[in-house]
């Protein structure tokens, strides 16, 4: 999977299971998701920004909450906002080709997976049961989400986001899928791309606060 709008709309239909999200709203210019939380009311996904599109948006929007996730580089979408908008950090939408897998745990911890819900859910540990990493991934028919990647600071540079990210990827195969698709952070990016992720697009993430609540 090379083009972007493919992957976008990959990425949506995995990540509503991921999150629990509503089914996705098809506009003109691309998506809307109700996302139902206080700081995350809804967001507005666009596959191909530009100019008029993201300006009409920006006009539009007055709920605080409200986020948009522009598939262009922040520098890019950065003149066509007003006031209240700001941004996330950047992400970066990646595939992968899916494999079969049995990635070791390394020495001194413990690998739980479980299945709830259309996720395939990972959880690593300390022998003591400390949190150490986790992750999750949603089987969509060909195409398998990843979502939610989080190592513990004290447990950096020990292998366990490539366990965790290897594991299910392999488990996403074993559900059917053939393509593993995220939307990784910067400092994510590297991590994936040393596991064969290829980048799609960047892309840029913003959220509303009107001026009186920022």
């Amino acid at each position: 999977m090379e083009r972007v709008a493919e992957g976008v709309e990959a990425w949506i239909k995995g990540w509503i299971v991921s999150r629990g999200a509503s089914d996705p709203i098809t506009e003109p210019w691309g998506f809307t998701i109700d996302v139902g939380q206080a700081k995350h009311v809804a967001r507005h996904v666009v596959p191909a920004p530009d100019e008029t599109t993201v300006r009409k948006l920006v006009a539009a929007t007055t709920a605080p909450g409200t986020w948009l996730k522009l598939f262009a580089d922040d520098e890019t979408v950065r003149p066509w906002l007003g006031p209240g908008w700001q941004f996330d950090q950047p992400g970066f939408l990646m595939a992968v080709d899916l494999t079969p897998d049995r990635p070791e745990v390394p020495a001194g911890y413990t690998l739980t997976s479980w299945s709830r819900g259309g996720v395939i859910r990972v959880l690593v540990r300390t022998p003591d049961g400390h949190f150490a990493a986790r992750g999750q991934i949603a089987p969509t028919g060909a195409t398998a989400v990843a979502d939610q990647i989080e190592t513990s600071p004290a447990h950096r540079r020990k292998g366990l986001g490539s366990l965790v990210m290897r594991t299910l990827q392999s488990t996403a195969y074993e559900a059917g899928a053939t393509t593993g698709i995220l939307v990784g952070t910067p400092e994510g990016q590297a991590l994936y791309e040393a596991l064969g992720w290829r980048t799609l697009s960047p892309m840029a993430s913003l959220f509303y606060v009107p001026s009186d609540e920022a």
